[in-house]
């Protein structure tokens, strides 16, 4: 086997698409059925994560030579939002879980990743735990990696935001590490003795992803589980963001279908409009057909930004320093792009659609206005002002996107 091949081999370059997706719609098309109950009654997908979970879902980036479908990343977005149109909850509940696994493909390079590459395709899912608690100024990680007397490393802390770690097997903490002074990745056992996750997020959208509150008190955790965090992919945040964007996508369409269901059955209309039946009314299928166009227009950005993605990945592999960073550039500011105009796609059309209905469509049995409210609880993730701002930064002054950003309180906070 010559070196290319190998490296072929050990890379997740593609599959066929309708093979892997077919596996997994009838899935998809169970979860579905039960979304707007779950809805109604903010019941956590416990169940639902773990058909998908069973059937491999967590493993189809990994590589076919250790067991995963090894689809590419455009491929993992189209399936992702696939999902997303069934549960957008679903999709950021595994966000973390897939980012970690990326993570690990890279890593791979250097080091083989085989253990983890096998409990992925055992079912293993990460849940993500980095955002600290309370009043933390911006910088600090209070959530800290020590060593006892034993040469134990043990780590301690408190996060919000611990998307999908509800459901899962591993947690990927971000903490400060103490012995070897630097920020590390602690991969630490879900199940592990004093671990406690809350489900506390109270959220108006996005109301069954697990973002609550996790402590971690005490909890062993092996050194070859602490990865330095600045060995992790330089395409984490452009990745974090794109799945937003399938996420996005999935809801656009969901609403879509919904809708034009409603108007399908709708037998009232109105004195002054435009048809016998309100499906036949011209002013309506406009608006549904605008939106469609919008979702397929969400859709397209989204597989362009994940196509940069998939750049950044293989310029990894390839030996070259600059071409590897200018591919991350470009995967940064292509997610950026697609956020701004993925989001106002999407919150534009989950509103515009109650204008092919009326009055009954407000009903809290329905849950109609559950789509403009999970978009609008995504798309607040990483504000559209700032990215905007460092697009326009970029055009003009060619100064990089931020790779790596974080949130915390303001050291004027106090004096202010």
């Amino acid at each position: 086997m010559s070196q290319f091949e190998h490296i072929q081999e050990q890379l997740s370059l593609g599959a066929d698409y309708e093979t892997v997706a077919t596996k997994f719609r009838p899935i998809f098309e169970k979860i579905a059925a039960g979304a707007l109950a779950r809805e109604q009654q903010r019941i956590l997908p416990f169940e639902q994560i773990e058909w998908l979970k069973q059937a491999g879902f967590g493993a189809v980036r990994v590589p076919v030579r250790y067991g995963g479908e090894g689809l590419s990343l455009p491929q993992l977005f189209q399936l992702l939002t696939e999902l997303a149109k069934a549960d957008s909850n679903i999709v950021q509940a595994l966000r973390g879980h897939f980012a970690f696994v990326e993570d690990r493909l890279i890593a791979h390079k250097t080091q083989s990743q085989q253990i983890w590459f096998q409990r992925f395709v055992a079912g293993d899912l990460v849940g993500n735990a980095w955002t600290e608690v309370g009043n933390v100024q911006i910088g600090d990680v209070i959530t800290r990696v020590t060593q006892n007397s034993v040469g134990q490393r043990i780590v301690s802390g408190e996060k919000y935001y611990s998307t999908g770690s509800i459901f899962s097997d591993w947690i990927d903490l971000f903490a400060f590490d103490e012995v070897s002074q630097q920020n590390v990745i602690a991969a630490i056992s879900r199940h592990a003795q004093g671990v406690e996750i809350k489900d506390d997020w109270d959220g108006f959208g996005q109301k069954t992803t697990g973002s609550g509150t996790i402590t971690i008190d005490q909890v062993e955790v092996p050194i070859s589980h602490i990865l330095p965090f600045d060995q992790r992919f330089k395409y984490q945040t452009a990745f974090y963001q794109v799945i937003h964007l399938a996420t996005l996508s999935g809801i656009a369409y969901a609403a879509v279908e919904t809708f034009s269901q409603e108007v399908r059955d709708r037998k009232r209309i109105f004195s002054h409009g435009n048809a016998d039946l309100v499906r036949h009314d011209p002013q309506v299928l406009q608006v549904i057909g605008k939106a469609s166009a919008q979702a397929y227009a969400s859709e397209a950005i989204t597989q362009r930004t994940a196509e940069a993605l998939q750049r950044a990945y293989l310029s990894h592999f390839a030996e070259d320093g600059e071409k590897e960073h200018q591919a991350n550039i470009d995967a940064e500011l292509e997610s950026a792009q697609g956020q701004v105009v993925i989001a106002e796609l999407v919150l534009g059309l989950t509103s515009q659609l109650f204008n092919a209905l009326s009055a009954s469509a407000a009903s809290t049995s329905k849950q109609l206005d559950r789509f403009w409210r999970n978009a609008r609880t995504v798309s607040s993730h990483n504000p559209l002002i700032y990215k905007e701002k460092a697009i326009g930064d970029w055009e003009v002054n060619r100064a990089e996107l931020p790779f790596v950003w974080q949130i915390g309180a303001s050291p004027q906070a106090k004096s202010a």
